[in-house]
Formats: structure tokens, C-alpha cells, sequence
């Protein structure tokens, strides 16, 4: 029997402030859905614990609120991101000209994927 290490349900619901129902986090759009998907995969290959992923993702959401992000419901993922971004590089999976060089990829990629459309990387 292979075990996971999906954060038992009392330690997921200590996530800060996570957007969520009865059944679960809900999104906004479907990268919000990849990044959670996303670092719940990392997390599950014992990149990272749990406990140092909270403590990511909270210091990204305090350092929002430090420039005065409105919080209106619409920037969680934002800070979700950028915390994954933060673990990956602070523990060397990722070098941050790595991460620069897709963002870029993917904002190019954006701008010449006609509206309505998925983007695609080439």
C-alpha cells in the first residue's frame, strides 16, 4: 500500500485563509486550480513539508499586505504563487533566471494566443 503525503484535513484547513466551500478550495480560474494542484504534487514528492509550505504562503500573503494589497478576494492565488515560486528557489529545484525565463515564455505565449483560446508554449 503506497501512502501519500497529502496534508491530513486538519492541516490543510491551517492553510491561511484559503478560498473554499463545504467540499473544498474553490478557484477562480483554472491556474489557480494548477497552482494548488501543483504544489500539492511537490508537496506529495516530499519537496517540501507542509509546515514550511504555510510558512511560505503566509509570509507571501503578509508581504502583500505590507504594499497594501486590497485584498478583495482576487489576489490568494497571487500570493499562492508567488510563495510556490519562493520554495522552489530558496530550496534550489528552480534557479530564478529558470523561473524568469518561463514567465517570460508564458507572456509571450499570451500575447499571441488569440482570446478564447488555450496558450500554448512552443
Amino acid at each position: 500500500m503506497t501512502r501519500t503525503k497529502t496534508p491530513p484535513r486538519d492541516e490543510f484547513t491551517a492553510v491561511p485563509a484559503i478560498p473554499r466551500d463545504s467540499p473544498g478550495p474553490v478557484f477562480g480560474s483554472p491556474w489557480q486550480a494548477a497552482a494548488f494542484a501543483m504544489t500539492l504534487a511537490l508537496h506529495e514528492r516530499g519537496l517540501f513539508t507542509w509546515s514550511e509550505w504555510v510558512a511560505h504562503l503566509s509570509s507571501a500573503i503578509r508581504d502583500a499586505q505590507a504594499v497594501r494589497d486590497p485584498d478583495r478576494g482576487d489576489t490568494y492565488y497571487e500570493c499562492w504563487l508567488s510563495a510556490l515560486e519562493r520554495i522552489v528557489t530558496e530550496k534550489g529545484y528552480l534557479t530564478v533566471d529558470a523561473l524568469l525565463q518561463r514567465r517570460e515564455a508564458w507572456n509571450e505565449a499570451a500575447r499571441r494566443t488569440p482570446h478564447g483560446k488555450p496558450i500554448e508554449l512552443r
